[in-house]
């Protein structure tokens, strides 16, 4: 009876397993989703373009886009935004926050979903992963000190957004062999540093979640094609 379970066991895993192979790698690209040229100025912050690191370069597909700023208002607070869009395949193009943090030295302390609301995001809200995360760095005297820094994604499609890389992944299936279509997934990251005991007038972590939040609001119809009902987008024409 054991080696009946055991045999049957494997076969549902060896066909779990080949049923990878039935998802087409390519299909047709839908138009973007997300406008690929991050504004100059959103509200009172102001971006300066920054480069895309060498290893980010080799280690993601050779048809991944970027676009990146690094934002400063006048009293000094700074916020960091991203985009990255997949070509073909996003599994080789969207490495979320999670796998990219570690790497750079820091440690995630909690994940959750969030919900921005505001009149002018689709259905009134968006939904977006938060990420709360630590890194120890040394000082020019050589003492040690720790630092947090919160990061919000999301992901964005051609006619859906989520805030999770499964449902993104699940989605992304469900098309390609329903419908033979790449969605063309993008992801949006805006991260920035508690400043609090950093600096004289450092923000806290609910100060820092505040203005993240108010730049997201403004940065979003900024970056979208289109806004429709909540969890959806309707792609326009991809002609700037």
């Amino acid at each position: 009876m054991n080696i009946k379970r055991l045999v049957i066991l494997q076969l549902i895993l060896f066909a779990g397993l080949g049923s990878a192979y039935l998802v087409p790698t390519h299909g047709k690209l839908q138009p973007m989703g997300v406008v690929m040229e991050l504004p100059e100025s959103i509200g009172q912050w102001y971006g300066t373009p920054q480069k895309i690191t060498k290893a980010e370069l080799e280690q993601l597909a050779s048809d991944t886009s970027f676009a990146r700023r690094s934002y400063t208002d006048a009293v000094g607070d700074s916020i960091l935004a991203s985009i990255v869009l997949a070509g073909e395949d996003p599994d080789n193009s969207l490495h979320r926050p999670e796998r990219c943090l570690p790497a750079q030295g820091w440690t995630i302390l909690d994940s959750k979903v969030v919900t921005i609301n505001d009149p002018a995001l689709p259905g009134g809200s968006l939904k977006v992963t938060r990420l709360r995360n630590q890194q120890k760095v040394r000082d020019d005297k050589g003492n040690t000190h720790i630092i947090y820094n919160l990061n919000y994604y999301w992901f964005i499609g051609y006619d859906h957004q989520t805030p999770s890389a499964i449902d993104r992944a699940v989605t992304d299936i469900r098309d390609r062999i329903t419908k033979g279509y790449n969605q063309r997934w993008a992801y949006v990251t805006v991260a920035s540093t508690v400043t609090d005991n950093l600096t004289k007038f450092g923000r806290s972590e609910a100060e820092t979640d505040k203005i993240i939040q108010a730049f997201i609001r403004d940065l979003f119809p900024r970056i979208t094609r289109s806004s429709t009902s909540e969890g959806q987008i309707t792609a326009r024409d991809t002609a700037k």
